[in-house]
């Protein structure tokens, strides 16, 4: 899955009935998880079994909705709460069925660059 840097993805926590369509996800988008269903974002649902997930995305000209039924075993969610917001990165971990919990990340360097390894002068 690719998608532009500039995509949100927000996770429903809680159980959803999966049986619902576009129109009823997309109301729990704005009653839920507090967003504009249009935005473009990626809104990810899942069932209590934790088994199933369905992802609503908006493209300009429709709605995307996209299904996946586990064989075996379920996905892990990240932090309580009834929401949570991911990266495009950690959502692809939970929908290959890697619990971010035991998951570290390494220290990266973000921010500026220090004065003594500065060699723009």
């Amino acid at each position: 899955m690719s998608l532009p840097p500039s995509v949100r993805i927000f996770v429903a926590c809680g159980a959803t009935d999966l049986r619902r369509s576009f129109d009823t996800l997309s109301v729990l988008v704005k009653d839920v998880l507090r967003q504009d269903p249009f935005s473009g974002h990626l809104f990810a649902f899942f069932n209590r079994r934790r088994d199933r997930v369905k992802l609503l995305v908006w493209d300009r000209t429709g709605f995307w909705l996209f299904y996946k039924r586990l064989e075996e075993g379920t996905f892990t969610l990240p932090g309580p709460g009834s929401r949570v917001e991911l990266s495009v990165r950690d959502l692809l971990l939970v929908l290959e069925g890697i619990d971010l919990r035991e998951v570290r990340q390494r220290r990266r360097y973000r921010g500026q660059v220090p004065a003594a390894l500065d060699l723009s002068s």
